[in-house]
């Protein structure tokens, strides 16, 4: 893997493939590998690069990470590889990170996919007292292989690995201390987007995976409503539609890069 200092500590990321970029972004207490059933297709015809946030994977440790925190990292990330109007998926938190990057430097973004993510809840005393509650001591402790299992819906090998792979990194103590973490950072009122999603001017695919106990399909439903432009695809799967289904997955995704990076006059799609 590459390394890249930031202000984070070191990031880990995969970069493979060449042509237009595409960045791929993965969830709490997840790692890179959710999109290795994924990455040999998109890498046929791009850039693919999967990173490991602070504190997952083979990235250096970091107990405090905030969802805040992974937004600005992504900002570093785009400016050390100077990458210019790439696509960037995100999954979860990392939908977050994305559509904060989307909206804040548009500029580097030529598409924006948003797979089950964060940030387009409207903050509440309930949705307040449902991030405490996941990020409490209790639940990072004893019910973390349970709550894994419920949102990921396994039925392929390649979730179960991410299951397991989720389970080992929960079982730690920097894991427990990560997850609890960015769940309470959940709580950040600049973690809600609901108010700065209009100013997405991206194309935006969402993909939402049905059967996600944790995120819903209501809440997909409302970042479309939310996103001027953007299109809505529900699977019957879990958290990581493009790990359960991706064959199904990668027939939304491909059409929808070949019209995000066609390049326009003047302005060409990354490449390596």
């Amino acid at each position: 893997m590459h390394t890249l200092h930031t202000t984070a500590g070191q990031l880990a990321y995969e970069d493979t493939g060449t042509g237009p970029a595409i960045v791929l972004l993965h969830a709490n207490l997840h790692d890179h590998h959710d999109f290795d059933p994924i990455v040999p297709a998109l890498a046929a015809e791009h850039r693919v690069i999967t990173l490991d946030w602070p504190g997952h994977g083979a990235s250096e440790p970091n107990p405090t990470a905030t969802a805040v925190g992974f937004a600005d990292t992504l900002v570093e990330f785009v400016t050390a590889l100077e990458l210019d109007r790439a696509v960037f998926l995100g999954n979860s938190v990392g939908g977050y990170a994305a559509a904060r990057l989307a909206i804040d430097h548009p500029d580097h973004v030529a598409g924006l996919v948003l797979v089950n993510t964060g940030g387009f809840v409207h903050q509440s005393p309930l949705t307040r007292a449902y991030c405490n509650l996941y990020g409490s001591a209790a639940v990072a402790r004893y019910l973390i292989p349970r709550s894994v299992r419920a949102y990921m819906k396994a039925v392929s090998p390649a979730d179960d690995a991410a299951i397991d792979r989720a389970i080992r990194f929960a079982a730690t103590a920097a894991g427990r201390a990560t997850y609890r973490s960015l769940w309470h950072s959940f709580n950040d009122p600049a973690y809600d987007l609901t108010t700065r999603a209009a100013s997405i001017t991206a194309p935006t695919l969402i993909v939402w995976g049905g059967r996600d106990p944790v995120l819903p399909p209501r809440y997909g439903k409302l970042a479309h409503r939310l996103i001027p432009n953007s299109q809505l695809h529900v699977l019957p799967t879990g958290h990581l539609p493009f790990s359960s289904t991706p064959t199904e997955f990668l027939d939304l995704l491909l059409p929808f890069l070949t019209t995000a990076l066609t390049p326009t006059t003047g302005d060409g799609p990354a490449a390596r």
